[in-house]
């Protein structure tokens, strides 16, 4: 079970955090660390590939970029990673194709405020992509499902915060 396997992981960590969205918290969820551990990276894509219904996959650097690759690599199909700037190399946003009216699942590591994976659509939007679904590791149920479906987009969580341990 996915939930034992982040537990024993040690993905949640307890301390004082600032979260990519800004906000304070006293728990941290960590798939990013918990992802290097090849079994661990496998249950996660294994249970990811399970909700993946578009034939091309997306994610933003970095929480993403594992996850993504493992699905691809599992599900036999392509992928786009998303950068956040236009940096360096072709400075593009995408790394990967992307067609005209081409549907693409997205795919995070954590959603709390659902900005960050807003972002990422939109860029996939920008490109001509079009996004129905995202399936995410951890809902950190502050607001990112509600601002899903306000922009159109089903948002799947394998696990919500309130299924590991009631940290939230």
């Amino acid at each position: 079970m996915l939930k034992d396997v982040l537990l024993n992981s040690e993905a949640i960590k307890i301390g004082d955090f600032v979260l990519t969205s800004g906000k304070k918290s006293s728990y941290y969820v960590d798939i990013k660390e918990a992802a290097t551990d090849p079994k661990v990276l496998n249950a996660i894509s294994v249970e990811i590939s399970k909700n993946i219904t578009a034939q091309k996959i997306a994610g933003m650097e970095l929480g993403a970029v594992p996850l993504v690759v493992s699905v691809s690599l599992l599900r036999i199909i392509p992928y786009v990673i998303l950068r956040k700037e236009r940096s360096h190399g072709t400075k593009k946003l995408t790394v990967g194709k992307i067609g005209a009216g081409e549907e693409i699942d997205m795919i995070e590591d954590v959603v709390t405020t659902g900005n960050s994976l807003l972002k990422a659509i939109n860029i996939v939007r920008d490109n001509g992509g079009v996004v129905k679904r995202a399936v995410c590791v951890v809902d950190r149920m502050d607001g990112g499902s509600e601002l899903m479906r306000e922009n159109g987009v089903e948002l799947i969580p394998l696990l919500k915060i309130s299924d590991l341990e009631n940290i939230s």
